[in-house]
């Protein structure tokens, strides 16, 4: 007669303590303002690619007296090529700064992920998932 055996896993019993708690709240709150700042980044990629697509559409002008509309809030102002090459450069770099900027914000909030990761797994092993979903 053949026996098969079946390997319960068992939970393990850990005791929550406040403090962990407090942990595991500060990985949710960090884990969701890195994804609100990577979404800002995107963003802001997206603009400066634009931003880029525009300026080399302006240098192909062949027309140096055409006045370029250039939108400033709610209001187009026109300039001249020159001009408006001037304002979509400055625009450009102050964009890259925002992004450089929040790129450095996503780097700390993963070192303070990372030590929270290893605080809570030091712990609770195998019955915390800290891991994002890729769905």
């Amino acid at each position: 007669m053949a026996a098969t055996m079946k390997a319960n896993v068992a939970v393990e019993d850990v005791n929550v303590t406040f403090e962990d708690q407090q942990r595991i709240n500060k990985f949710a709150r960090n884990t969701s303002r890195m994804n609100e700042l990577k979404n800002e980044i995107d963003a802001k990629k997206k603009s400066l690619q634009n931003m880029q697509d525009a300026s080399d559409d302006l240098m192909m002008l062949e027309d140096d007296s055409i006045l370029i509309p250039y939108q400033i809030g709610d209001v187009f102002v026109s300039h001249t090529q020159e001009e408006t090459q001037e304002m979509l450069e400055a625009a450009k770099e102050t964009l890259e700064q925002e992004v450089k900027a929040l790129d450095d914000r996503v780097a700390a909030i993963l070192q303070v992920l990372g030590d929270l990761k290893i605080q809570l797994y030091a712990k609770f092993g195998t019955n915390i998932n800290l891991e994002a979903d890729e769905s």
